[in-house]
C-alpha cells in the first residue's frame, strides 16, 4: 500500500529520508553511449549559433567554468574544446524511468524532483535492517550495475538536510547527518544553501553581516520577518535544520510555463507583442492539457523577459484567470526595467497550493 502524506510523517527527529541525485545525468547518458566522449568537456544543449543553452555538462567542463543554464555562445568562448551533444530527451526519460523503477524496490514513499533526482522516505523500511545509509548504497549500486551511471545520495531525518547532504561528497558518493549532528551540521552551512536563498537575498544577508547559518540563528524570528518578510519564518527553521515538509507522493503540479529564445533580438516593446499572443495560445494548450489531469485553480500570472545583455527580470500579479490583457501589461512593466532589446520571452502560471494541513516553504524571491 501506497504511503499517504499523512502516513509518512512521524516526528522529525525519526524519519529517513535519502535524496538521489543523478551526477551530470544527461551527460553522463551521452558519455556512457558514446564512450570516445570520455575525459572530455561535454555539454549537452542547442547549438550557439542558433542562441542555444547549456542544459547540463560534466565536471571536465565545469573546470573551465561551464554551468547549466549559460548561453553556449559563452560556454564556448570559456572552453573552445567543449563538445556539444544535441538533447535526446526520449532517452533520458526512459533512463530515469528505469531508474525510479529501482527506487520502488525499496519504498513506496517517492517525491520525483526531476528526471535526475528525487526524495526516498525509508522510515520503517524493512531492507538493509532498516538502514537508510545501507538502502541509499544499494540503489546507488542498482543503478551504476543496471545503466552504468554514477548517482549521489543524502541521508538525514528531513528533506532540507538531505538535499544538501547530497552534494557533500559528489560524484559517486553520499553523505549521512544523523539526528545528534544536526546542530554541528548546519551551524557552518553558507546561507545560499537554504531554499529560496538566491542572489538577490544572498546580497542583502552579506550586507548585514550574515553569511552562516549559525549568524542566522542569532536573529529572533521576528528580526528575520523585519529584513525578509514572511521568508524570515522559513529562514529561523532552516538555519537549525528543522524541516517538516513530507515526502509527497502526489504529483500535482504547482505551475505551467512557456518561453522562446529568439535567433535575433525583438527590438522593442512592439516586437514583442506578436510574440506574446503566440505564447498565450501555447500556454492555453499547456493549461487545458493539465487540467485534463487535475483541476487546480490559477494563483497568478507572471512573465519572463531576458534582454540581450543576459539581465532577466520576472513580474507577477495575483489574478484567477487565464488574460492576455494582463500578461501584455506584466511584459511592458518587465521591459521598462531595462528598455533594451529582448533574447527570451516566457509566461507562465502558478496554481493554488491544494494540499490541506501542510505549511509549505516560503520563497523571498
Amino acid at each position: 500500500m501506497k504511503g499517504s502524506e499523512a502516513d509518512v510523517c512521524p516526528d522529525s527527529a525519526q524519519r529517513k529520508i535519502i535524496h538521489v541525485d543523478m551526477d551530470c545525468f544527461y551527460a553522463a547518458i551521452e558519455t556512457r553511449d558514446f564512450p570516445h566522449l570520455t575525459g572530455q568537456p561535454i555539454a549537452v544543449g542547442g547549438q550557439p549559433n542558433k542562441r542555444g543553452v547549456v542544459a547540463t555538462c560534466n565536471y571536465e567542463a565545469r573546470a573551465f567554468g561551464v554551468h547549466s543554464a549559460m548561453p553556449m555562445s559563452q560556454a564556448i568562448k570559456k572552453c573552445p574544446q567543449l563538445i556539444i551533444q544535441p538533447v535526446r530527451m526520449a532517452v533520458y526519460q526512459q533512463v530515469s524511468k528505469g531508474i525510479q523503477a529501482i527506487f520502488k524496490r525499496y519504498t513506496d514513499t517517492i517525491q520525483p524532483l526531476s528526471l535526475d533526482e528525487a526524495f526516498l522516505d525509508v522510515t520503517g523500511s524493512v531492507h538493509h535492517h532498516g538502514s537508510a545509509t545501507l538502502i541509499a548504497q544499494a540503489i546507488r549500486h542498482d543503478i551504476y550495475q543496471e545503466h552504468h551511471l554514477a548517482a549521489s545520495a543524502g541521508i538525514a531525518p528531513n528533506k532540507f538536510l538531505a538535499k544538501i547532504a547530497s552534494d557533500w561528497n559528489k560524484p559517486n558518493g553520499q553523505f549521512v547527518v544523523t539526528p545528534d549532528a544536526i546542530d554541528d551540521f548546519v551551524r557552518g552551512l553558507p546561507v545560499k544553501n537554504i531554499y529560496g536563498v538566491g542572489k538577490v537575498t544572498a546580497e542583502k544577508m552579506k550586507g548585514l553581516g550574515l553569511n552562516t547559518c549559525f549568524d542566522l540563528q542569532q536573529l529572533s524570528l521576528r528580526q528575520l520577518q523585519t529584513h525578509f518578510g514572511t521568508f524570515g519564518g522559513s529562514l529561523h527553521r532552516l538555519c537549525r535544520g528543522i524541516d517538516d515538509r513530507p515526502v509527497r507522493t502526489s504529483s500535482t503540479r504547482k505551475s505551467v510555463s512557456v518561453e522562446d529564445t529568439f535567433l535575433h533580438d525583438l527590438p522593442s516593446i512592439e516586437a514583442c507583442m506578436p510574440v506574446v499572443e503566440r505564447l498565450f495560445d501555447s500556454l492555453v494548450t499547456r493549461h487545458k492539457k493539465s487540467m485534463s489531469k487535475k483541476q487546480q485553480d490559477i494563483k497568478s500570472l507572471y512573465v519572463k523577459v531576458r534582454f540581450s545583455d543576459f539581465k532577466t527580470t520576472t513580474a507577477q500579479t495575483t489574478h484567477n484567470k487565464l488574460s492576455i490583457e494582463r500578461f501584455k501589461a506584466l511584459i511592458v512593466k518587465a521591459w521598462n526595467r531595462q528598455q533594451m532589446p529582448v533574447r527570451l520571452l516566457g509566461l507562465g502560471i502558478q496554481y493554488h497550493d491544494q494540499a490541506t494541513g501542510q505549511q509549505e516553504l516560503q520563497f523571498e524571491e
